[in-house]
């Protein structure tokens, strides 16, 4: 399938579409018109407090042929092994470095798994209800979404595939992402998730805010990633009338309503709130070219910010393939303890600080203060290597999820998935003493 999007010109600039079905469907001149063009129906969707500053505001009219509001009334999901958890004091804070293995992604002979069915909380902090804190999830599906809807009245989704391409069917159309592309759909907006076989991915979920691109400083006007890369849709709305199901997570449980109609009936749109996506492999890099790692906010991709100044509530940071070119220097990441947490995982191919240990579909959680940084085999390797400008990461796509919010550890991850790997803590064991008094390493 080809994509039908735009691409953005700026992360708080005006967009519009109409469905091309449908010519001048968008009102010019006003946004709530007595009567809409073709019998429509005004509707504004607002990511903003209506007095935030303009410049931060975010809102989208929509024109759809039935508002959203037209629904039975929500109903409890009662799920007796409930998957998706927000209860940070259910189990005990863990310090230690934590890995997962590949999570397993229901196999076709299995039962159906939708992407709501298949989500599954890691770690997370905060609360929903005042705004404040993160959540961590895998997905792992087999199943598409059929006449069922989702949406998020807590916070945005950041959604990373790793195994199996999403067509995602939101108010605004359609947006397919691959791996090595993420996707966001901000909170309240209404989406449909279908797969194409087995696939898994992860989420991150911020209550705080919405994600922004991180400022440049002395970088420039130029650098990470550039706005113009950033896609949303285009308007393709579908009249049918048929039993649909519109699933709410609204303060961390779910609610069901029923509807006659498909909710993805908005006929054009405009406005600066909208879904979007990205190709990570657009992104620029930044790095070193005399001495020094530099630190890894330089390969933050979008960032959503915190009520503290210059630290975030949750970074998106990317690993990509780069050149490393620093001279005197210890190339890989360098050993490290941090105010923030930080849960990684691999899209693909063999992260540089883990190559034989840490596996696509896998994650690891190292958590404020706790130490953490290369393998054994990393270390000594990268130690007494000719250093010479060489490319690293090819092939390979490793991401963080970073937070200044000290995570909580579901039950889920902890033992249900059966995925903890046990013996993560062995790969520094190898670390020897190289001290002695009378060396000197110039």
């Amino acid at each position: 399938m080809k994509d039908d999007l735009q691409y953005l010109s700026g992360f708080n600039c005006e967009f519009s579409s109409e469905d091309a079905r449908c010519p001048g469907a968008l009102p010019v001149g006003q946004n709530n018109t007595q009567k809409c063009p073709y019998g429509l129906y005004a509707e504004q969707l607002s990511g903003t407090a209506f007095t935030a500053p303009r410049s931060q505001n975010k809102r989208s009219w929509l024109y759809r042929i039935r508002p959203s509001v037209v629904h039975k009334i929500y109903q409890p999901i009662v799920d007796e092994a409930p998957r998706l958890v927000y209860d940070w004091d259910a189990t005990h804070p863990i310090p230690n470095q934590l890995r997962w293995k590949p999570f397993d992604v229901p196999s076709r002979q299995a039962a159906e798994v939708d992407f709501i069915d298949g989500l599954h909380t890691i770690c997370g902090a905060g609360d929903c209800r005042t705004r404040q804190g993160v959540a961590i999830h895998v997905y792992l599906c087999n199943a598409s979404m059929r006449d069922k809807a989702f949406y998020n009245a807590d916070g945005d989704y950041l959604i990373v595939p790793q195994l199996g391409p999403l067509l995602i069917t939101t108010e605004f159309g359609k947006i397919r992402c691959e791996p090595n592309e993420i996707c966001v759909i901000q909170q309240g907006m209404r989406f449909n998730v279908t797969v194409f076989g087995p696939s898994r991915g992860y989420i991150l979920e911020v209550f705080d805010d919405h994600f922004h691109l991180p400022e440049l400083g002395p970088i420039g006007a130029n650098g990470l990633a550039n706005s113009r890369d950033f896609q949303t849709p285009v308007a393709l709305y579908e009249d049918r009338d048929t039993d649909y199901k519109i699933v709410c997570k609204y303060q961390c449980k779910l609610f069901v309503a029923q509807q006659d109609h498909s909710p993805f009936d908005v006929v054009a749109w405009h406005g600066n709130y909208v879904p979007f996506k990205y190709d990570l492999a657009r992104f620029m890099v930044i790095n070193s070219v005399s001495f020094d790692h530099c630190d890894p906010s330089i390969f933050t991709v979008l960032t959503c910010p915190s009520r503290k100044p210059g630290t975030a509530a949750a970074d998106f940071v990317i690993f990509p393939p780069r050149w490393s070119v620093q001279e005197h220097t210890f190339r890989p990441p360098y050993y490290h303890r941090n105010c923030m947490s930080e849960f990684m995982g691999l899209i693909k191919g063999r992260y540089e600080a883990k190559e034989d240990s840490f596996h696509p579909g896998g994650a690891s959680l190292h958590s404020i203060m706790t130490p953490h940084g290369p393998d054994t085999r990393c270390f000594e390797t990268a130690s007494n290597t000719e250093l010479k400008p060489e490319r690293i990461a090819d092939g390979t796509q490793a991401f963080m999820f970073e937070t200044s919010y000290s995570m909580a550890v579901t039950e889920w991850a902890l033992k249900t998935c059966n995925k903890l790997d046990n013996d993560y803590n062995k790969c520094w064991e190898g670390l020897k003493k190289h001290f002695s008094e009378s060396k000197t390493i110039l």
